[in-house]
């Protein structure tokens, strides 16, 4: 029994050996077998040394480079993790200052210099890595890692990356403020397209304005008439005075349905007048404003003496269609049609931007009270010489030596406008047509209408009346000019006017906010031609007071329509 039992604890024993034996055989087989995987791979790895950095490399920062990195440590040599701390160093320096340089193409700045030195400092970290010396020692030798040449090596590339942050942080605001430029140009562009289309918005709107008959005025002539109905015996026509013919006194002529402006010109004129009774003004207006017209000079006499004449343009029976070639050319609706459709305007001396900024619906050229001008001998049969002055001038001086100029036997005085290329001929007159052509010089100086000082004698004398209705008729086809009064007017006294010294009148101040204050006090006549009239809301503000000191203030229905002066 006890033979049995101990061979039973024998056998199970060995067979308890034997199987651990076979389980520790087994794990050790396979533990050597990945040992012997884990050299070969690393024999590969490092077998593999880092490439030499170029320009063009890539940053090795994952797969293969994160092995090889980590192989490094594991074989424990530490200049060979240095080695490849410089090498990623270097390269990632090369790649800012291509970044830098490729920043400046794009902007396209004027940079060679600075675009070139950068491409110097890339290619100098490129042959650093390729020199003789460190490609042998450092990167393609298989045994360990010189200290001293790595340490010359890391010496060079830390100048290198010294000397490129220095560029770099020299040019980095520049950069930055030519990305700036860039913006703030592409803003200066917006604003600007911006600004033109308020330009063009605030021209319509001014235009508008000044072809507009403001609230004001139309109160005051309403008022003036109503003065007119509510007391008839009061404003009874009075029989024409004798000084109205009388050539020995200063005679002016001002057509105008304007009461306001009216009023001020006869105010500033006889305010600054030496001898205001002998001073005589010839007013013609429609037959609409005649009444408000009257009844102003009756509810506000002219001081010292001064005579005033209201008539209306349909009192001069001889202007009818069959004589004036304009109210005949007014009646054919084609006409009528060109002068409402209108885009250009020679009236006054505006540039030739404002000229083009008249628009359709401008009515002043259809009323004849524009065209009185040329029939002053007509009109005024008796007078020698007569001084005509626009609605929209300011007299600051005594003009009676006007009556003593000598013309030169010519019939026109008045002020030339031009300058250097600008109010010639060539700028009013169509002179590609033939007639024109051959009768008038392009380069000839314009004048301006507005103040003028006719010789009436010598008027009738040369028949330019009769001139003045040859070249009309002509021009029914605005074929010689297009809209307008100044254009005929400088041919019809092409050769008959005489120069005035500039003094006399200063045009501009209704368009022209450049004109000097010492050039206006120096002025005779101060002209407000153009768009911005000092009656309206537009007005220049350095300029109206010239003209609102002259306004009747005291005048009731002024108070009560609220000019606002």
């Amino acid at each position: 029994m006890a033979v049995v039992a101990r061979s039973g604890r024998g056998g199970g024993g060995s067979a308890f050996s034997s199987a651990l034996r076979s389980f520790f055989s087994y794990r050790i087989f396979v533990s050597a077998m990945f040992t012997l995987l884990f050299f070969a791979t690393a024999s590969v790895l490092f077998s593999s040394h880092p490439a030499h950095f170029s320009a063009d490399s890539d940053i090795e920062t994952t797969g293969r480079a994160y092995m090889h990195r980590t192989f490094l440590a594991l074989k424990s040599d530490p200049l060979k993790t240095r080695l490849e701390l410089i090498h990623k160093q270097a390269s990632d320096h090369v790649m800012l200052v291509n970044a830098y340089a490729s920043y400046a193409r794009k902007l396209k700045l004027e940079i060679s210099k600075q675009l070139k030195m950068f491409d110097d400092m890339a290619q100098n970290f490129s042959d650093l890595g390729v020199k003789p010396t460190y490609r042998t020692a450092l990167f393609e030798s298989d045994g360990p890692v010189d200290e001293e040449i790595l340490r010359q090596f890391e010496k060079e590339v830390k100048d290198k990356i010294k000397v490129a942050r220095l560029i770099i942080a020299e040019n980095k605001e520049s950069y930055d403020n030519q990305l700036k430029i860039q913006k703030l140009k592409d803003t200066i562009f917006a604003v600007n397209e911006l600004l033109i289309k308020a330009k063009k918005n605030g021209a319509f709107a001014s235009l508008i304005a000044a072809r507009s008959t403001p609230k004001s005025l139309h109160c005051l002539a309403m008022r003036l008439m109503g003065e007119r109905i509510a007391n008839p015996e009061k404003y009874r026509d009075e029989k024409p005075r004798p000084e109205f013919e009388d050539p020995s006194l200063y005679h002016y002529a001002i057509f105008s349905d304007n009461v306001i402006a009216v009023s001020v010109v006869v105010n500033s004129a006889i305010k600054n007048a030496q001898e205001p009774w002998k001073h005589v003004f010839h007013i013609v207006t429609d037959k609409m404003n005649l009444a408000a017209m009257k009844v102003w000079f009756k509810m506000r006499p002219v001081e010292g003496g001064a005579y005033v004449e209201v008539k209306a343009v349909e009192e001069f029976s001889f202007l009818n269609s069959s004589y004036v070639p304009v109210l005949r050319q007014l009646e054919s609706a084609n006409l009528q049609k060109v002068y409402l459709d209108n885009k250009a305007d020679n009236e006054t001396s505006e540039t030739k931007d404002e000229k083009n900024m008249k628009s359709s619906g401008n009515t002043k050229h259809l009323s004849m009270l524009n065209h009185l001008k040329f029939y002053l001998p007509e009109m005024y049969p008796k007078l020698h010489r007569i001084l005509y002055l626009d609605d929209d001038v300011v007299v600051q001086k005594d003009l009676t030596a006007l009556w003593k100029v000598d013309l030169d036997s010519k019939v026109n005085g008045a002020v030339e406008t031009c300058f250097g290329t600008f109010h010639r001929y060539a700028h009013y007159l169509n002179f590609s047509h033939p007639l024109i052509k051959d009768k008038f010089n392009p380069k000839a100086c314009a004048w301006a209408f507005g103040m003028n000082i006719f010789d009436l004698d010598a008027w009738r004398r040369e028949r330019l009346t009769e001139q003045y209705h040859y070249w009309q008729d002509l021009n029914e086809d605005q074929s010689l000019w297009k809209l307008g009064t100044l254009p005929p007017g400088l041919m019809t006294f092409y050769s008959t006017t005489k120069s005035l010294d500039k003094t006399w009148h200063v045009l501009g101040l209704g368009y022209n906010p450049s004109i000097s204050m010492d050039e206006i006090n120096k002025a005779a006549v101060i002209h407000f031609n153009g768009n911005m009239k000092p009656w309206l809301d537009i007005a220049m503000n350095q300029f109206k007071h010239l003209w609102t000191k002259y306004v009747d203030n005291e005048m009731e229905f002024v108070q009560m329509c609220n000019f606002g002066l």
